[in-house]
């Protein structure tokens, strides 16, 4: 059996001391080519960590509604999702715990999910898409 892979990015500016995030991911694998952005929803809190975790929260539930229930193998360059979601960091703040939990209750919908820091250079398209949500 193969396995879906995901590459997920946030992006966010400050404008007045509010934050606008944009969030993009592209999915391949299992006769599946998908990419989404959008901007991210939260006022006043859409930083850039909430942003790469609706990407990644996004990719997920698009998976699901599709009823995808197998491996994902997820990428990224945010350290610090993929470092929570591996428990190597805590989540310490009080904004990014209910991100943390909706991710950790997603990635229980399939049969393995395994998360892999990558460089932004191979983060290209992702990184794109993200960019394209700010202005969306």
């Amino acid at each position: 059996m193969g396995r879906v892979v995901v590459h997920f990015d946030g992006a966010s500016v400050s404008t007045g001391g509010q934050y606008h995030g944009g969030w993009g991911y592209t999915i391949e694998g299992e006769g599946m080519e998908h990419e989404g952005c959008g901007r991210v929803a939260a006022s006043g809190q859409a930083t850039n960590n909430v942003a790469e975790y609706t990407a990644i929260l996004e990719a997920l539930e698009f998976l699901r509604s599709r009823g995808y229930q197998g491996p994902v193998r997820i990428l990224g360059d945010s350290q610090l999702v993929v470092r929570q979601f591996s428990g190597e960091y805590k989540v310490r703040a009080p904004h990014l715990k209910p991100h943390h939990q909706k991710l950790l209750e997603l990635a229980s919908s399939f049969s393995h999910v395994e998360m892999e820091w990558v460089p932004r250079e191979l983060n290209q398209r992702a990184d794109a898409l993200s960019k394209r949500g700010l202005t969306g």
